[in-house]
């Protein structure tokens, strides 16, 4: 039956160049051929009153000899021509999606209770599903979000035992409680402020979601309705509080450029501009602006596992907060990032760390990000890696444009 959403207002072998020589003597005597070189070793050093002396134009002659000669000369020990291979990543590899490169893949979730049945999510109405942990992937057709003329932006999708959600851009929700085998499509009011962004299960019927303007609403029976968690959008609080002294924040109508949610329930996200970011905690009633203390806008930020943040920057810098918690003080790590931008960290484990960004670029961190390290193998992946995610310390995807999926090897 249909509900309709209810507001509360309050991304071979190597060419072997061989160098001729003169000297042939591992080659096989039945392949051995007798060779005419020019003879260099009697050319004395010319004076202007010899004119028996080899003459400048002779000596080029005879060079230009003994270049077509070797040119010509057999190469014994057969090489074979270079072939184009993809080097292997190091601890990822690429899985083959069946969808149109130009896809930029947004969200994956698995299925807790059957851990190899997962889905992913993309533009263009892209949803694939897996049910081997990863290694393969199949469309996924779901007629309640086809029957309109819209080209849908799954965004985000998350799973808590065997009910699942998705959201998307236009305005769409989707709802199972099997494990994804049916999906139901749930109305939304058209007094929605923003696009929804984010989609969390939190428990058995319950679920939070977050849109782009800031608002989060709670449902608590599978979405029948919902319930307003802050009483006005961001735009509405940075300017009625002006005179807070929020850089950027004077007349704000602009919307999240990425928002994350820590396993406490607490959010940070990143203003579309980048020049302050925001968080909340459960219970209270706004958004708290925060100044940026850096020179440089914000591109994202999130939540490590220790529950202190990481903070990355545009041009490729990255940074962590002093101490666990809510914090104004970063201090930066260096990366090698190329000059690429970093676009987001995703933690494996406390210790255990990985950042994707443009161009390719893979970090990886083995001591809580105090250190990084460059994947190299990964700077040919022709594509602008968006994502990292770890659904458990053996399970990790990174996400990218073109239909890029690497999956994690260990």
């Amino acid at each position: 039956m249909a509900t309709t959403l209810q507001l509360t207002t309050d991304f071979s072998k190597p060419i072997i160049v061989v160098k001729p020589s003169l000297e042939f003597a591992s080659t096989p005597r039945h392949c051995r051929t007798s060779l005419s070189l020019p003879r260099f070793n009697n050319i004395t050093r010319a004076s202007s009153s010899d004119s028996s002396l080899v003459s400048r134009r002779h000596f080029v002659s005879e060079t230009a000899a003994l270049s077509l000669t070797l040119t010509t000369l057999p190469l014994f020990g057969s090489v074979q021509p270079a072939k184009s291979e993809e080097p292997a990543l190091s601890e990822w590899e690429k899985v083959s999606l069946p969808i149109d490169p130009g896809v930029v893949l947004l969200d994956i979730a698995f299925v807790p209770e059957d851990p190899k049945h997962g889905f992913l999510l993309g533009t263009r109405q892209t949803i694939l599903e897996t049910k081997d942990g990863g290694d393969t992937w199949v469309p996924r057709s779901i007629p309640s979000a086809e029957d309109e003329d819209f080209n849908y932006r799954f965004n985000s999708i998350s799973f808590k035992g065997k009910e699942g959600w998705i959201v998307g851009k236009p305005a769409i929700l989707l709802h199972t409680s099997d494990s994804g085998n049916s999906w139901e499509r749930i109305p939304l009011s058209s007094q929605l402020p923003g696009d929804m962004v984010y989609i969390k299960a939190t428990d058995e019927k319950s679920a939070e979601m977050v849109t782009d303007e800031g608002a989060i609403y709670i449902t608590s029976n599978r979405g029948y309705n919902w319930k307003a968690a802050v009483q006005e959008t961001v735009s509405a609080t940075l300017n009625r509080t002006v005179s807070s002294g929020i850089s950027g924040a004077s007349y704000y109508t602009g919307t999240f450029n990425s928002v994350n949610r820590s396993p406490d329930g607490n959010y940070v996200a990143v203003s579309s501009r980048g020049n302050f970011y925001l968080t909340w905690e459960p219970g209270q009633p706004f958004w708290q602006p925060h100044n940026r203390t850096i020179a440089r806008r914000i591109q994202n930020m999130g939540w490590r596992a220790d529950g202190g943040l990481w903070l990355l920057v545009r041009g490729g810098g990255l940074y962590l907060s002093k101490g666990t918690g809510l914090t104004e003080e970063f201090e930066e790590v260096p990366v090698q990032s190329r000059g690429f931008g970093i676009l987001d960290v995703g933690y494996r484990s406390k210790d255990e760390a990985w950042a994707a960004g443009g161009s390719g670029i893979l970090l990886r961190t083995t001591n809580g990000g105090k250190t990084w390290t460059r994947d190299k193998a990964a700077d040919n992946i022709a594509a602008n890696l968006y994502s990292v995610k770890f659904i458990d310390d053996s399970t990790g995807f990174v996400l990218g444009n073109d239909g890029v999926l690497l999956r994690y090897l260990g």
